[in-house]
């Protein structure tokens, strides 16, 4: 789906948690940009630490995927793209999954940030070729840039690279772009974007769908599909970029098919059959339960924990604001009582997951306790400049999400509680249902597009109930839902919004004033504070590792106050589920989650 491909340019930030000081190389061309610290690998590196340079090349690998495809187009706010597109495509610069947000050299053979910080030049690598053999030029770079930042393409990429100022070719092989202000981590994020062919694109409508595959410089071009359901993607052989440092090692797959089914539980039994190879599994119930077996007992089978060195971000049962019946926050608070988070974990996810509190949880970022140093500084100050836009309880308080022990006392005791805060605020309960101050009964739909969350959403819309609420729970089919949610179609989601141990403009997305008049931005709950967006800009411009940990606890403590959500639950590691016939690096990414695009099929294994 296209909202997965642009997730991939939102959520592959991974920072330093040490040095506060700057390590970006200003006036002199480098084959890295590092925000902190120092890059790992030296120019001309050989491959990636997690990479086996020696793997075997051949064989194919089968995915499940849900939800489909009817376009490649990327670029467009129209259309569902399918899994693994990004394949198809080099960016300029390439993410080291073991360090601490640093980016080296793909399309790009090295990089020139300038003294003053407010322009990078780009240069572009003499091998890089299009499929067709015609090299990769700094037209195409522009040309991409400014398609994606047109009023035709999806409006997230004008928000995310928002900071672009101007940009030009700047030699044979080299362009640079200008910065509007300081912002020390868009010339890593200009590094990210997947970048097209000028010969191929200029013929197409950027804001349209289409199912004719684009010209790729990648290491996978598009074989046979068949629109929503299944698509193949064949290695390229030739590929300009096979013996860098970033690729050697990576791609060895001749064959990666994406193959659709109708929902998870589906996929699981697909892999228990054969007929996929791998899965990421998200379900606490299918990863207790459903792999059981002789193939798990006797080997064949492998599931595997891989701790993950991550930020978990937040997940939960997402409220529209736009809709009347959300619009106060006391209506909000007093809904999450009857979400029962450790009943749950008992009886549904076989007690694998912790509460979540925190939109950067499972990290240094995540707000504990009241403010205090630079955070209370930065707070205090925003509190005498919007008075209004900061709830006091910043603080007195330390958030938390509603408590219980699993009981249905202490459910009885959450709900009272839930009650008294809505009757104080003018509510009433007549024949059984809840009504606002104006009389409207207070009801809503929940909608999902995963029937596997229906066994969570069940009891909690049965809690909501005791409260005199109705919650509707509706599952549509992936394209209804993605359109749904471009459109803020809904009244509440589960949603969720990755993070990264150092965020910056991603953050824009998820939660500014112009993201929630944007259609097809992650600003779902439709949140429009003055003190966010501020936060938020801090961010962006922090000049050292001290002041971006206040700016982001700060961040994180003003959202936790706004009851944006209903907090759900996270698990601090990959669960992966795959036939025992692949090569595996001895190490995985520290900073990322397993990729297959670094296995193998093993020696005398069928391919």
């Amino acid at each position: 789906m296209t909202l997965s491909f642009l997730s991939v340019l939102l959520l592959t930030f991974a920072f330093t948690l040490m040095s506060p000081a700057s390590a970006l190389v200003y006036g002199k061309r480098t084959h890295a940009l590092v925000l902190y610290g120092e890059a790992k690998h030296k120019k001309d590196f050989s491959h990636f630490t997690y990479a086996n340079p020696k793997a075997r090349k051949g064989g194919k690998i089968v995915l499940g995927t849900q939800g489909g495809f009817d376009s490649f187009n990327p670029y467009s706010l129209k259309g569902r793209t399918p899994s693994g597109l990004g394949l198809l495509f080099d960016s300029l610069l390439e993410s080291g999954g073991d360090e601490d947000f640093t980016r080296y050299g793909r399309l790009a053979s090295s990089m020139l940030l300038s003294a003053s910080g407010d322009s990078i030049t780009f240069y572009l690598n003499p091998k890089a070729r299009w499929h067709d053999g015609k090299p990769v030029t700094p037209e195409d770079v522009l040309f991409s840039f400014r398609s994606v930042l047109s009023e035709s393409a999806n409006p997230i990429y004008r928000q995310y690279y928002a900071g672009i100022k101007d940009m030009e070719k700047s030699g044979e092989r080299a362009v640079t772009f200008h910065f509007a202000k300081g912002n020390r981590e868009l010339p890593l994020i200009i590094g990210e974007l997947p970048i097209m062919a000028e010969h191929d694109w200029k013929q197409r409508d950027i804001a349209a769908t289409t199912l004719d595959p684009p010209l790729g410089s990648g290491p996978y071009r598009i074989g046979d599909f068949e629109a929503g359901k299944t698509l193949r993607y064949q290695r390229v052989e030739d590929y300009w970029g096979k013996d860098e440092g970033f690729a050697r090692g990576a791609y060895n797959f001749d064959e990666i098919r994406y193959d659709n089914y109708l929902d998870a539980n589906v996929i699981v039994e697909a892999l228990k059959a054969g007929k996929i190879d791998f899965r990421n599994e998200n379900s606490s119930k299918a990863w207790a339960v459903s792999y059981e077996g002789d193939s798990l007992k006797e080997g064949r089978l492998i599931k595997r924990l891989v701790p993950l060195n991550l930020p978990q971000g937040m997940q939960g049962y997402a409220f529209n604001m736009r809709r009347d019946i959300f619009e106060h926050s006391i209506v909000r608070e007093a809904i999450a009582y009857a979400f029962d988070f450790t009943w749950s974990n008992k009886t549904l996810f076989y007690g694998q997951y912790k509460r979540t509190r925190s939109y950067f949880d499972n990290s240094v970022l995540a707000a504990r306790g009241l403010p205090e140093g630079g955070e209370l500084a930065l707070l205090n100050g925003y509190r005498e400049k919007f008075p209004d836009a900061i709830p006091s309880r910043v603080f007195t308080e330390s958030y938390n999400p509603p408590q219980s022990d699993g009981t249905q006392q202490s459910l009885r005791r959450n709900l009272q509680h839930a009650d008294e805060l809505l009757r104080r605020s003018g509510y009433k309960t007549q024949d059984g249902k809840l009504f606002s101050p104006q009389g409207k009964p207070i009801m809503f739909e929940l909608l999902l597009f995963d029937p596997l969350q229906e066994r969570i959403a069940l009891p909690f819309a049965k809690n909501l109930k005791r409260l005199g609420i109705t919650m509707q729970v509706r599952t549509v089919d992936a394209a209804q839902y993605v359109a749904r949610l471009e459109k803020f179609d809904f009244d509440m989601i589960v949603s969720s919004w990755g993070q990264s141990i150092s965020p910056g403009n991603e953050q824009r997305v998820l939660w500014t004033t112009q993201a929630a008049q944007t259609p097809g931005s992650r600003n779902y709950a439709g949140l429009e504070n003055k003190v966010v967006d501020a936060l938020v800009e801090n961010i962006i411009v922090a000049r050292d590792r001290k002041s971006l940990n206040s700016s982001v606890r700060a961040l994180d403590r003003v959202l936790q106050w706004q009851f944006l959500v209903v907090p759900h639950f996270h698990i601090a590691s990959a669960r992966i589920v795959y036939w025992n016939r692949f090569g595996i690096p001895k190490k995985f990414p520290t900073k990322a989650t397993p990729n297959v695009l670094y296995w193998w099929i093993k020696a005398g294994d069928a391919s």
